[in-house]
């Protein structure tokens, strides 16, 4: 709305601008005051100017933009030159001003800011007119650029749905590849499944022969320890003898000699014996002799009766202890442990052995008797008793190999008894020529 004071109709100093100036007409009024600012003397500056008179256009603009807008617009006489100044610079535009015609070719904002600075009749129409003419034309250019910002975004949508598209054909592609990739690999670890499987199975067989092969070779070196314990004994046995016949030579005699020796007096004795049994001649049969009688010390059948006697009957033991050159081995703890087993080890061998001198002293014959060294915990201290001879097996022997290495080393046909319940030692000193007799049969004898 344009309202008018202080002057006639056609007085455009009377007009009053109702609303802010555009924002482009102002760059452009500041443009003019600038340009017409280097034309002017310091003193035809406003006082709040002088200071930028010596400032370059540029910077004059930048700086002193507010200070010459205000100036402009309230001092009339500054708006005058800064016209006067401008009428010179642009004269066809200023006419055409004054005559109330702008050239319409001419820019809208330099014709408000030239009718601002000259304030010719009319001139806030043309402010306003400019004014809206910039709006207009931001307007359109905004939606110009409106326009073109939706083209491009519709642009950019397209191909961010083109790539989208691209992109989802692309990742579908790689979730087929991936899911044949995983039906592979399943695959493949249902084949390692089933050969694991398979060796588990073929680990479990071969460690069912491995514990096979071990439990044979464990029987094996059982077989093997037994058959080298039994070498070993043998062996000990080999160098004992070894040992004998060397002490034998040393002596001036052989183990061979002894012996002989020993089964010549056997031979003797049994002479003798068989002599008195026999009731036979001392030197020829004599006529006298030839009758049928019954002399003196000659057995009748009824004492060949008596003789038949039981295998329990102590006196199988004595009529065994009468033979020449006989030689009873005891089975020691075999008999302690039949007759009084509750006694402890040491009474039982004393008693024993006590029995045994006694038995030795009656018979005349020779006794051994046999404990098994295993039983022991420390040596023993034991004075034999007169007639006994008194063995403890080696560390590693047996008293029953002791007893079988004892009947080995008689000369065949020497009468060897044997006292022992177990069945083994029975057995094997039979094969070897020896008379086995029950551990009882004993006891009942030294009782």
């Amino acid at each position: 709305m344009v309202e008018t004071a202080g002057g006639g109709p056609g007085d455009g100093t009377a007009e009053v601008l109702d609303r802010p100036l555009p924002d482009g007409v102002r760059r452009r009024v500041v443009q003019i005051v600038s340009d017409g600012f280097g034309g002017l003397t310091v003193a035809e500056l406003p006082a709040q100017l002088r200071q930028y008179a010596r400032f370059a256009p540029n910077r004059r603009t930048k700086f002193a933009g507010n200070a010459m807008a205000a100036a402009l617009e309230t001092d009339a006489v500054f708006r005058q030159r800064i016209g006067e100044k401008f009428r010179e610079a642009q004269p066809e535009l200023s006419g055409a001003l004054d005559s109330g015609s702008p050239p319409p070719a001419a820019d809208p904002l330099d014709v408000a800011a030239a009718a601002y600075v000259l304030r010719p009749a009319g001139w806030v129409k043309l402010v306003t007119a400019a004014g809206e003419e910039a709006q207009r034309a931001d307007a359109e250019r905004v939606g110009e650029e409106s326009r073109a910002e939706l083209e491009r975004l519709r642009e950019e949508l397209a191909q961010a749905r083109g790539q989208t598209r691209t992109e989802t054909e692309r990742l579908r592609a790689e979730l087929e590849s991936a899911k044949r990739e995983a039906e592979a690999l399943h695959r493949k670890l249902r084949a390692a499944l089933s050969d694991v499987k398979r060796g588990e199975a073929a680990l479990r067989k071969a460690r069912g022969e491995i514990d096979a092969v071990r439990a044979e070779a464990q029987a094996q070196v059982s077989a093997a320890e037994s058959e080298t314990r039994r070498l070993k004994a043998r062996l000990g046995e080999a160098e004992a003898g070894l040992e004998a016949t060397r002490r034998a030579a040393r002596e001036g005699r052989s183990v061979e000699d002894m012996r002989v020796r020993l089964l010549l007096d056997t031979l003797l004795d049994a002479t003798q014996g068989l002599r008195r049994e026999l009731a036979l001649p001392p030197v020829s049969v004599r006529p006298a002799e030839t009758v049928d009688a019954v002399e003196p010390g000659r057995m009748t059948p009824k004492d060949i009766a008596a003789r038949a006697l039981s295998e329990n009957d102590p006196a199988i033991l004595d009529q065994l202890l009468a033979l020449p050159q006989a030689h009873l081995v005891v089975d020691g703890y075999n008999v302690t442990k039949t007759g009084y087993p509750q006694m402890p080890l040491e009474k039982q061998r004393l008693r024993l052995l006590g029995q045994l001198s006694q038995l030795a002293a009656q018979t005349g014959a020779e006794v051994t008797c046999v404990f098994d060294g295993a039983e022991l915990a420390a040596p023993v201290l034991l004075a034999p008793p007169r007639g006994v001879r008194v063995l403890f097996s080696k560390p590693g022997v047996t008293a029953d190999e002791l007893i079988r290495q004892l009947v080995r080393a008689e000369p065949p046909g020497r009468p060897v008894i044997v006292a022992s319940t177990d069945r083994e030692v029975a057995d094997g000193v039979a094969r070897a020529g020896a008379r086995p007799v029950a551990s009882a049969v004993l006891l009942k004898r030294l009782s």
